[in-house]
């Protein structure tokens, strides 16, 4: 309809399409024209059997659509015969292309309504905008088995999610009636990444729905008190959140709580890079079968499992969260790790490269004792050495070589993946920790040297996923608990035995007449006690289970 509206006589006005259609619909016309007319003489000269001009243009219809021969046929004379059959190939021919020029384009210039896609919702999750990886977001969700809407403002990016299976429809999460549409009135929790216009959405959609948890995400952690009055119960800085674990995964690996034992170490164990057991099952790692050792998580891409599944490969990127005597995690340690000492690795001395939210948050989370030597372009934030990253002048002012750690944190993953290829090639001891924004950047990572990744897009697709699920919001340090209790429950059970991996708690020790043993095939008796670990909600089940 907007094509006729449009229309102009003046060609110096039509478009490419227009002057397209007309020069169709006038060879159709001619086409036609000409058939009738030689239908009107063929059947006069050659059959004997004169038809009106109407009648001859209706058998030609007829032919050419394919739908019949009227009462002509069968005709007498070959080149009549000759003639319907390609008044027959022509119609087909032009059927074809009237569905290229008329009809295909015609479904394809009209609007699509994505709603009509949408499923019937209800306790569903509304995504007000989401600026980064929208896949990976909707990935997380359907893998929980989350009923979602996302509400896209770029009608393209709307249209191609929908067309690729998602729950996505084209709207601006400002208009009540366009969050109307996605059901907020039935949704239980509304994710927004808009930016600027977070505070305008969540108050939108808290008009319409006042029991919305409302989890955001803030570029910076000082929007955070400011989106708590407008009703936001939840926002998250993804990249202070990153920097944050990077710096702890450089020095203070797991806090167990005050309830742990000297005689019981929980410790992380990074497979790195160069290791080994790339592709190596979990039931198949040393870890696994070592006598005195329990797995109790795992870190596999920035995800906290609890414990760990037996078929679950080791990649790099993967932590092992290990708990046993210290000196049997030490032991193994350089053969998980796939590095030549065998002792942790307690980082002394840690550069930070860039100042950014990452960055500044890297730095507040590193202890007092750790000395911190800070690098970015910007003299502003105030860095120990002003520089560029990816210069080796920069990373040589920074002592690079003498750090035990670095932890990148730049703006953009260009710069990062070179700023850990000049790292590594400066020194191929540093542990190099990376932040990258593109999940599809951190093999790239891994290759260019890096030790540890952690995505923005994953990291973020995986806090919105925990905080729907009902779990905690990820915070990567002080999720483990390690508690003493009463082995009375268990007894006659052996260590190994007596975990519940449903509920991710994992019995790693026994107590008995004093003695800690962590021997997996340890026998429990009466009286004595047992060394649990898991995350504060798997210890709560655990205390109420035995209670």
């Amino acid at each position: 309809m907007r094509e006729l509206r449009d229309f102009s006589l003046d060609p110096s006005d039509l478009t490419y399409r227009q002057r397209l259609v007309l020069a169709y619909a006038g060879g159709l016309v001619s086409v036609v024209l000409v058939f009738t007319g030689l239908y009107y003489w063929g059947m006069a000269a050659l059959e004997g059997r004169p038809r009106s001009p109407f009648q001859a243009f209706n058998t030609v219809i007829e032919v050419m659509t394919t739908t019949g021969f009227g009462a002509d046929s069968p005709w007498q004379t070959p080149l009549m015969n000759l003639f319907v059959a390609g008044m027959q190939v022509s119609g087909v021919a032009i059927g074809f292309v009237t569905l290229r020029v008329l009809v295909i384009p015609l479904f394809e210039r009209t609007p699509m309504n994505l709603d009509d896609r949408l499923s019937v919702k209800n306790d569903h999750v509304v995504v007000a905008e989401y600026r980064r990886d929208s896949e990976v977001l909707l990935d997380e969700l359907e893998a929980l088995d989350v009923d979602y809407v996302l509400v896209e403002s770029d009608e393209e990016e709307a249209k191609r999610l929908s067309d690729d299976g998602y729950q996505a429809i084209n709207g601006d999460p400002e208009d009540r009636e366009d969050l109307e549409r996605a059901s907020i009135g039935k949704a239980n929790v509304l994710i927004t990444d808009a930016g600027d216009r977070t505070a305008s959405v969540v108050l939108t959609a808290l008009e319409l729905n006042e029991e919305l948890r409302v989890v955001s995400f803030t570029a910076s952690t000082r929007r955070k008190a400011a989106l708590a009055e407008v009703g936001v119960d939840r926002s998250v800085a993804p990249h202070a959140l990153i920097g944050q674990r990077l710096a702890e995964k450089a020095t203070t690996p797991v806090s167990v709580g005050e309830r742990a034992s000297d005689e019981v170490a929980i410790r992380e164990i990074l497979v790195r890079r160069d290791s080994p057991l790339h592709g190596v099952r979990v039931r198949e790692s040393p870890v696994a079968n070592h006598p005195e050792l329990t797995l109790v998580a795992g870190w596999f891409d920035g995800e906290l499992r609890m414990p760990p599944s037996p078929e679950d490969r080791l990649t790099p990127n993967t932590v092992l969260v290990v708990a046993g005597p210290a000196d049997g995690i030490d032991d193994l340690t350089g053969e998980i790790a796939g590095v030549q000492h065998s002792r942790v690795r307690e980082h002394s001395r840690v550069v930070v490269a860039g100042l950014g939210e990452g960055g500044a948050a890297a730095v507040d989370a590193l202890p007092e004792d750790v000395s911190v030597t800070t690098v970015d372009e910007s003299p502003e934030a105030d860095p120990d050495v002003v520089g560029d990253a990816t210069e080796p002048e920069t990373l040589e002012a920074a002592d690079v070589d003498d750090a035990t750690a670095l932890v990148v944190t730049v703006n953009d993953d260009a710069t990062a993946l070179l700023t850990t290829a000049m790292a590594r090639s400066l020194s191929a001891d540093v542990e190099v920790l990376v932040r990258v924004t593109d999940t599809e950047k951190g093999s790239a990572a891994f290759r260019a040297g890096a030790d540890y990744v952690l995505s923005v897009q994953r990291v973020s697709a995986r806090l919105v996923a925990a905080e729907v699920h009902g779990e905690r919001v990820m915070d990567p340090v002080g999720q483990i608990r390690l508690v003493r209790a009463d082995a009375a429950p268990f007894v006659g059970e052996t260590v190994a035995s007596a975990s519940d991996p449903e509920t991710g708690w994992t019995v790693v020790a026994v107590v008995h007449d004093g003695e800690v043993n962590t021997t997996q095939s340890a026998t429990i008796e009466a009286g004595d006690e047992v060394f649990v670990a898991g995350s504060d909600s798997a210890v709560r089940k655990f205390e109420q289970a035995v209670d």
